[in-house]
């Protein structure tokens, strides 16, 4: 149980657990965990993560055991995928996070959820491959999407919460056009120095790949903003790196979201316009896609995004399981500039472990724990932590 004296004597400098995090003594004593989970509960075919939740999906329940195990109040799942009939998201409530999941711990009831459409396999129109053919079959109908996938609501959002969401304040920018961001980053072909997109697309193409999300949730410290987003991968495009362009002003969205409050070019899919107001309180939370300092991408996005002077500076989760995978890496060749305990995710030999999962809260807020679920062989909850290549990774606030 994690008692009054746990909280007082707790330090940045031991903030991560391998295995299970303390459970409360009292709601009094407990902090708000805020979390982000990048789950690959996704399908290729339309509808095929329904019928793999309907049947005894073991990547959901090693999904639901992490959840179960970290218990969040408030987190964030990437790559869920979205149907309009939330039948994914009421599946994987019923019958696997609340049951008890080998490994897991407890049911695990959200009372509150936030899911909607995303630009992923929702056709554009327009051949944004340039490959003379628009939405074609496979890989290429997902790169004429507005955001790649292969079939809409391919590799979606989901927002569960203990705490009430005000749905009618939430805010989602899908539509926002790229171009309409200040200083927006359009390709370049490096052949002909032209640009990659013609006039006419440029001014249509959208700039997140999935959405981005103002959700408020109702906690009992008062209002927080959970801005949730997943931008692309900054790879899979050719040397005119329109990805890693778009990965770094998807993150940058954020920034100006924290900066420009009057902004009239700012406006989400209400309709209405303005960044985020100078006095509330938020959690930037995501797979982010960009490490700040390995792997591909533009490292000063995300790194300007955590120097932003709204977003505490805290110390980084941390696992005993990504150190040690890190170092594996290395011993292999692999080298990493940044600290091999903060990594968050393995993806292979090419590009070994990296930090691409995030949980920024803003400042204002106390932070008394925080840690990536990433435990070494043989500790407690090893068993479970391989449902996605990613790693849940977890923040305790005090408000």
């Amino acid at each position: 149980m994690r008692t009054l004296l746990l909280l007082l004597t707790m330090t940045l400098a031991a903030c991560h657990s391998p295995t299970k995090p303390a459970e409360p003594a009292s709601r009094q004593a407990v902090p708000l965990r805020v979390a982000t989970y990048n789950t690959s509960l996704f399908s290729d075919d339309a509808g095929g993560v329904i019928r793999q939740l309907e049947g005894d999906s073991a990547h959901a329940r090693k999904i639901a055991a992490v959840l179960q195990h970290v218990r969040p109040d408030l987190v964030l799942l990437n790559e869920f995928d979205y149907d309009d009939a939330h039948r994914a998201a009421d599946l994987f409530q019923q019958r696997y996070l609340e049951i008890a999941q080998p490994g897991g711990g407890e049911p695990l009831q959200y009372p509150y959820r936030y899911l909607a459409p995303v630009n992923t396999g929702v056709p554009s129109g327009l051949d944004l491959d340039r490959n003379d053919a628009v939405g074609t079959q496979g890989r290429e109908r997902g790169n004429d999407a507005w955001g790649y996938g292969l079939h809409p609501g391919q590799y979606g959002m989901l927002v569960l919460s203990r705490f009430p969401i005000d749905a009618t304040q939430v805010r989602t920018f899908q539509l926002l056009r790229w171009s309409t961001l200040p200083g927006a980053a359009s390709p370049v072909d490096p052949a002909t120095r032209a640009p990659f997109y013609s006039d006419a697309i440029w001014k249509q193409l959208r700039l997140s790949s999935k959405s981005h999300w103002d959700v408020p949730v109702s906690t009992p410290g008062g209002v927080v903003h959970f801005l949730v987003s997943h931008p692309t991968p900054p790879v899979f495009d050719g040397p005119e790196n329109r990805n890693g362009m778009r990965n770094a002003d998807e993150i940058r969205l954020w920034r100006e979201y924290l900066t420009q409050h009057d902004a009239h070019w700012l406006c989400d899919d209400q309709g209405r316009c303005g960044g985020l107001a100078s006095d509330a309180r938020f959690v930037i939370a995501g797979d982010l896609n960009n490490d700040p300092a390995d792997g591909d991408g533009q490292h000063d996005a995300i790194i300007e995004l955590l120097e932003h002077p709204r977003v505490m500076r805290m110390a980084t989760p941390r696992s005993e399981g990504g150190e040690q995978t890190a170092l594996a890496y290395a011993a292999k060749g692999l080298q990493r500039r940044g600290a091999p305990a903060h990594v968050t995710g393995d993806f292979g030999r090419r590009n070994g472990a990296l930090r691409l999962d995030y949980v920024l809260p803003s400042t204002g807020f106390g932070v008394v724990g925080s840690g990536v679920f990433w435990p070494k062989p043989g500790q407690p909850g090893a068993a479970i932590a391989d449902g996605s290549d990613h790693h849940l990774v977890w923040v305790d606030l005090t408000l």
